[in-house]
C-alpha cells in the first residue's frame, strides 16, 4: 500500500460549477474508505486561495487510484485542469503510520 499526494488544480472560473457539485464531490470523498479495492482517504482539503485542493490517499497502485478519481464529480463535470499524483512516504508526524 502506498500513500499518494494528489493535487487538484481547478479550471479558472468554475466556482459556480464546483459549488453546484460540491455536495456530490464530498460524498464521493467520504466514500473513499478502505474497502475491497484498498483505497482510503487519509486527509483532504481545498487551498485557501481557491485554486485547487490537496488529497492524501492510500491506494494499492497509482493506476487504481487514477481509475477511482476519474469518478469524482469534480472530474466528471470538468472543474479539474490538472490532476497530479505523487507517491509520498510520510516518515514522521501524525501520518507516519501510513508509510
Amino acid at each position: 500500500m502506498s500513500v499518494f499526494a494528489v493535487e487538484y488544480v481547478y479550471v479558472a472560473d468554475t466556482e459556480s460549477i464546483r459549488d453546484e457539485h460540491r455536495p456530490a464531490h464530498r460524498e464521493f470523498l467520504a466514500g473513499l474508505v478502505a474497502d475491497s479495492d484498498g483505497i482510503a482517504l487519509v486527509a483532504s482539503g481545498p487551498y485557501v486561495d481557491g485554486s485547487g485542493a490537496l488529497l492524501l490517499i492510500a491506494a494499492p497502485s497509482q493506476a487504481a487510484l487514477a481509475e477511482r478519481l476519474a469518478k469524482d464529480p469534480f472530474a466528471i463535470n470538468g472543474t479539474i485542469a490538472v490532476l497530479r499524483m505523487t507517491e509520498w512516504s510520510p516518515v514522521t508526524g501524525e501520518l507516519a503510520h501510513h508509510a
